[in-house]
């Protein structure tokens, strides 16, 4: 047994193999001695026998270990492993170097050394690999080759995208590197693999990405239903999941990437089906981050649960939705200011309309691209003035969208916490309250928790206490380190009354 599967024991392992559990999808791995594979808890192969199994909780210390994926579970379509701690500092640190060393927008394409690793956390090389290897089981060296392998396998298995662009989409620098890497881990070349792969069908790039039970997909798709934008998105809602379509502009490598994506629930196999437009094809894993984000397909529910289940027992398969563009979640959080959900849409839909590109989709509903940063960095005060947005707000949007497009302020999963939000708030027009709602959809932080917000003052029973705010904080010190879970579940609560207590909308004192 390895050190190094978060708080399972093996017996429990090999219990939740045995039943095929997903609810443990990507929180070990079991490479199976007589075979030199390993595998996900799901696998349908048959049970190995207790004595050849070894248990990871981590792809990367399988295959140190001297295992090659199973090609039939594939370890690339898991959730990935995340843990959260407030009181561990080398924890909390080594996952924050595993964060940045899983997101490709963290390093504008480029592959980070251990040495900018270190400089990126404030702290030695030599520190970062003793932690890293504490907490892993592995150098961060090895965990990072691991992950560029492990997503080249999918997009060589599930895409038609030539080996060239694959080994360059995962950010090896040449397809020899690449050939090499791959011949070593897996005993096989690339294209041996894509023989055995998916062949393509329809327009654009299909994956399939991995998720952990239970999911309330219907709530998900809801909550992107209330405030989707004419042109830019489209929600089907359905009680088998849903489905989502959206223009998505990304820049990376100092160009600019426009296209579409879809997104199709397959709540059978517990998985989130990705369609992306070709044009997006080039930043792929960089899209696959973003869209893992936006639906928070890598949130374990069963270490949240333990934690939210008591004080909020009816919400244990929520969800905390992210944002596929953190620039245009900061934008609509600013126009969501003291407003209901539905005003903020009808700002957003002006601005969109007034400052949004042309695109062609194969959806007659999608025909236009949000605003890009330098578009709304030059707007005047007059032009926004004409679509309702009020002076403050203004100076907001502008702040926001110059300090994204000069590259100041980074809005994603793998941006420095702490600096984010002291320069949001330094901005115009930027309160607590929105740089805690950024930082919960966009930063991915799961503890953020806008104590202002008038909602869930009336969601926790403080509204009548004399500082409600400071009332709230005190409430959510018992639901670390998951407090944007407690205030999705709140927020639920009110989104969904019993008919003989239904009353309009909440005016939010911050909304998006």
């Amino acid at each position: 047994m390895s050190p190094y599967v978060s708080d399972l024991e093996p017996d429990a392992c090999y219990l939740a193999l045995k039943a095929r559990d997903a609810r443990f999808d990507g929180s070990f791995f079991t490479g199976v001695t007589s075979t030199g594979i390993y595998c996900r808890p799901v696998c349908r192969v048959r049970t190995p026998k207790r004595e050849n199994c070894r248990f990871f909780g981590h792809a990367a210390q399988a295959e140190s270990a001297g295992f090659r994926p199973c090609l039939r579970c594939r370890p690339e379509l898991a959730p990935r492993s995340v843990a959260w701690s407030v009181q561990d500092a080398s924890a909390i640190l080594a996952h924050q170097a595993a964060r940045l060393l899983e997101d490709p927008e963290a390093w504008g394409g480029t592959v980070p050394s251990v040495e900018q690793l270190a400089a990126r956390l404030g702290v030695s090389d030599r520190h970062v690999r003793r932690i890293f290897e504490a907490q892993f089981g592995v150098s961060p060296v090895q965990y990072l080759q691991t992950r560029r392998l492990l997503t080249a396998k999918q997009l060589l298995a599930d895409t038609a995208l030539p080996v060239t662009q694959v080994a360059l989409a995962s950010g090896f620098a040449s397809v020899r590197r690449f050939n090499a890497a791959f011949v070593a881990h897996y005993g096989l070349n690339p294209t041996q693999l894509r023989r055995e792969g998916a062949e393509r069908h329809g327009q654009g790039v299909t994956v399939r990405l991995g998720y952990r039970p239970p999911y309330d997909t219907v709530a998900m798709l809801a909550f992107f239903a209330q405030r989707q934008l004419r042109g830019v998105e489209l929600v089907r809602e359905a009680a088998d999941g849903g489905s989502l379509v959206r223009t998505l502009a990304v820049e990376a490598g100092g160009c600019v990437h426009r296209g579409w994506l879809a997104v199709q629930f397959d709540a059978a196999h517990h998985q989130l089906v990705l369609r992306v437009a070709d044009s997006l094809a080039p930043v792929l894993p960089l899209v696959i981050r973003r869209v893992r984000c936006a639906f928070d397909l890598d949130a374990d529910p069963r270490n949240i649960n333990k934690v939210l289940h008591g004080p909020f027992p009816g919400g244990d398969g929520l969800r905390v939705p992210g944002a596929l563009s953190g620039y245009e979640l900061a934008v609509r959080a600013v126009l969501g200011q003291q407003i209901t959900v539905a005003a903020a849409r009808t700002l957003a839909q002006r601005l969109l309309d007034r400052f949004g590109e042309p695109i062609a989709t194969p959806w007659p509903e999608l025909t236009r691209l949000f605003p890009e940063p330098a578009v709304l960095a030059n707007a005047s005060g007059d032009a926004l003035g004409q679509l309702g947005i009020v002076r403050q707000r203004q100076a907001a949007i502008v702040a926001i969208a110059r300090a994204v497009h000069e590259q100041r302020l980074e809005l994603h999963g793998s941006a420095d916490l702490a600096a984010t939000l002291q320069a949001l708030t330094a901005l115009p027009g930027i309160g607590d309250w929105t740089a805690q709602y950024i930082a919960m959809r966009a930063l991915r932080w799961p503890d953020a928790f806008p104590s202002g917000d008038v909602a869930l003052h009336k969601a926790l029973g403080v509204q009548g206490e004399p500082r409600p705010a400071r009332a709230a904080l005190a409430a959510s010190e018992a639901w670390r380190p998951w407090r944007s879970y407690a205030v999705i579940r709140a927020w639920h609560g009110l989104a969904v009354p019993s008919p003989s207590t239904a009353a309009p909308s909440p005016v939010l004192e911050e909304s998006a």
